[in-house]
């Protein structure tokens, strides 16, 4: 019995030291090996003495690798975010690039060119800086249309890493169960290598990892979507696109057994977290805004120097016209509408101010008999492809508009065209950005410093032989549209250098308004250019706008109801300073000869001051400068690199936090180990002298037997 009990006993110390210093020595030699899990071996209690069955299990703190996996999301969405922000946020933030020293300088030469406005040399620099201003806009539209491009390659290259590593998880998975099952005990390196993927899984997105009993896990996205499930099979990403194929989307693809079939499953960006929903979210607050901020701007800044610039008369004594081209747009079909079905868009003359930043969705309604749309729904969307909200928080949607054959114009400052030949059906659904690349888009329309329309061109008169002190304190300018059709449009200049008489006027009756002559100093008469009786104004108050009085108050006879009909007819309007006389007469004339005016490049360098930026797809809030609106967009988007990077230096304390509660935990400690290595090779030599000890007492009894 002493033996069997002294040699059990000294045996079974001298193997789980043994074990012991095994467990110890390859904790030692892993110290430096990423994401080793530090061992420990331990041992049941033998009842018939000794030492019971061992088993070596990782250390490991479950709530401790999930913060850290937490914290290894938030670092990698917030650093992949403050880098793409940065580097965006340094061009805006550089004087090289700044639309709004572009902007200064481009209206302070046309301010200087009104000083001169005959002067060649003062309107080529008006072209040069015009010219500078584009190239400004030009480099930030193409650096960020670069960065698009640059963006949807990370998403491919992202999105087959994290795919690589689902499947690596997937494979892991089956190998643990599959090491278990053949009782090869606990697959520390196959369990420490799967913890790995996931934390590298982690770094990419936002995940939710759950083990069970069997030593399989389920990761999922923290959306719910399933990545990887407990048999080890997985789901692969994969990106989309619809109407704009630029614009990535993110799916996941099922993998289901048949007969259920599989899916693609969109996956929500804003929540994803990780380095690819640092990249989403780059796109959806940064970098798709800021495009169409910057291309909103230049479209508002073009199309109203271009309305002023056609308001006046040029060098040549011509009706101005555009100085830049305005780009059109070609609306991108929705999937399930055909793509042979061609909608085309452009901005509304003079209508650039009510342009927003938004994407426009249109929806055919109805169709007629040829297929040709009849009704149509306007929809504003954001960049990322949500709707556009109003301040009630309900979507922005012009439900119901009619459209007929050409250009056709809808709210929010767009003209949309369908094709006549093409057939269209209800459901058809468009996609245009027209502020997205315009601002790469726009171009000179003019070279010549002689088509710069400085000079008004109408003026008006006062007659020497009057008694009054009145004298003229105004000619406002709101139409210079020549139609020798008397389309709806049309104003009263007959573009050959002056303004309509009674044969080419609407109605054919009377002329264009040409004189005002007042017969007391509260009425006056309207006539044209041969003197013929328009209208005539009695009771009047004060001398604003004294047209626009005429066809509203005008008797014996009434304004003329073909003006009425037009939209802005005659498209010129006078307002006097001072009280006049009877008798007292003004003349409107064409501005011939009127080089050295510079009327209208004093309108158009006025621009710079007036809110023609629309704030909101709410067309009733304040509407912003040039210059406001500029520097808006660099403050927000300074704002949130600034954010950014306090958020990301939060994480990353965090981070460092979780990583030393899990190193304490399962990380490997050299002076643990080595006073662990020390106590069990004594543990080891102990044993080993029991052995001696039962060997020398079993000889002792054998020689007494002897």
């Amino acid at each position: 019995m002493i033996r069997s009990d002294l040699f059990t006993i000294a045996n079974s110390g001298v193997t789980a030291s043994s074990k012991l210093l095994n467990t110890t020595s390859n904790n030692i030699a892993n110290v430096n090996t990423e994401g080793y899990v530090r061992e420990r071996t331990v041992f049941e209690s033998n009842t018939m003495g000794g030492v019971g069955e061992a088993s070596t299990e990782r250390v490991i703190s479950i709530f401790a690798q999930n913060q850290l996996r937490r914290d290894i999301t938030s670092v990698g969405e917030l650093d992949t975010f403050v880098e793409k922000t940065n580097t965006l946020d340094n061009l805006l933030a550089s004087e090289a690039n700044s639309i709004a020293s572009g902007l200064s300088e481009f209206f302070a030469s046309v301010q200087t060119a009104s000083d001169d406005p005959s002067n060649l040399a003062s309107r080529e620099a008006v072209l040069g800086k015009a010219s500078g201003l584009l190239s400004r806009l030009n480099t930030l539209s193409d650096f960020m249309e670069a960065k698009e491009e640059e963006l949807n390659l990370q998403f491919t290259s992202e999105v087959n890493r994290a795919n690589t590593i689902i499947e690596s998880i997937g494979e892991l998975n089956t190998a643990v169960l599959t090491a278990r099952g053949n009782g090869q005990g606990e697959p520390s390196a196959l369990l420490n290598e799967r913890d790995k993927a996931i934390n590298e899984l982690a770094e990419l997105m936002s995940i939710e990892v759950r083990e069970n009993q069997y030593g399989s896990v389920v990761v999922n996205l923290s959306s719910g979507e399933s990545l990887v499930l407990e048999n080890g099979d997985f789901n692969l990403f994969e990106l989309g696109s619809d109407a704009d194929l630029t614009f990535k989307e993110l799916q996941l693809a099922t993998d289901f057994s048949l007969p259920k079939q599989n899916t693609l499953i969109n996956v929500n960006e804003s929540g994803l977290g990780g380095s690819i929903g640092g990249l989403f979210r780059f796109r959806d607050e940064i970098l798709g805004p800021t495009q169409r901020d910057i291309g909103q701007m230049a479209l508002a800044m073009a199309d109203a120097v271009n309305t002023q610039n056609r308001l006046g008369m040029d060098l040549d004594m011509q009706l101005g016209g555009d100085i830049f081209n305005m780009p059109t747009f070609r609306g991108l079909n929705f999937e399930g509408t055909p793509d042979n079905l061609p909608v085309r868009a452009q901005v509304t003359p003079g209508e650039g101010a009510q342009l927003t930043d938004a994407d426009y969705k249109i929806t055919v309604d109805a169709v007629d008999g040829s297929g040709f749309p009849t009704s149509v729904t306007l929809s504003l969307l954001n960049s990322d492809g949500t709707p556009k909200l109003d301040a009630s928080n309900s979507p922005v949607e012009y439900p119901g508009l009619a459209v007929l054959p050409g250009y056709n114009e809808l709210p929010a400052g767009i003209q949309v065209e369908f094709e006549g030949t093409a057939v269209y059906s209800a459901g058809n659904e468009f996609l245009i950005q027209p502020s997205k690349y315009a601002a790469s888009d726009l171009t000179l329309a003019t070279e010549r410093p002689e088509d710069l329309a400085f000079a008004a061109p109408l003026r008006v008169e006062a007659d020497s032989n009057n008694l009054g002190d009145a004298s003229v304190g105004s000619v406002t300018m709101s139409n210079t549209n020549v139609d020798a059709g008397l389309g709806p449009d049309a104003s009263a200049f007959d573009g050959a250098g002056g303004i309509h008489d009674a044969a080419s006027a609407p109605g054919g009756l009377v002329g264009a308004p040409a004189q005002i002559l007042f017969t007391s100093a509260t009425s006056f008469e309207v006539r044209d250019g041969a003197g013929g009786l328009i209208t005539t104004v009695s009771n009047v108050t004060d001398y604003e706008n004294l047209l626009a009085d005429a066809a509203a108050n005008g008797t014996l006879p009434p304004w003329p109801a073909a003006f009425s009909a037009l939209n802005d007819y005659p498209g010129y309007d006078i307002s006097l300073n001072g009280v006049p006389a009877a008798g007292d007469t003004f003349t409107l004339n064409y501005n011939t000869d009127g080089v050295a005016d510079n009327t209208n490049a004093l309108e158009i360098a006025q621009l710079q001051r007036e809110a023609l930026v629309q704030l909101s797809s709410d067309s009733n809030n304040n509407q912003r400068t040039f210059h406001d609106a500029y520097s808006s967009l660099v403050g927000r988007v300074g704002e949130k690199a600034a954010i950014g990077q306090i958020s990301l230096d939060a994480a990353e304390a965090m981070k460092v936090q979780s990583e030393n509660w899990f190193d304490s935990t399962s990380g490997v400690s050299l002076d643990e180990e080595a006073a662990n290595l020390v106590r069990y090779q004594q543990s080891y030599a102990a044993a080993a002298r029991i052995l001696t000890t039962a060997q020398e007492l079993f000889d002792t009894i054998l020689a007494a037997a002897r």
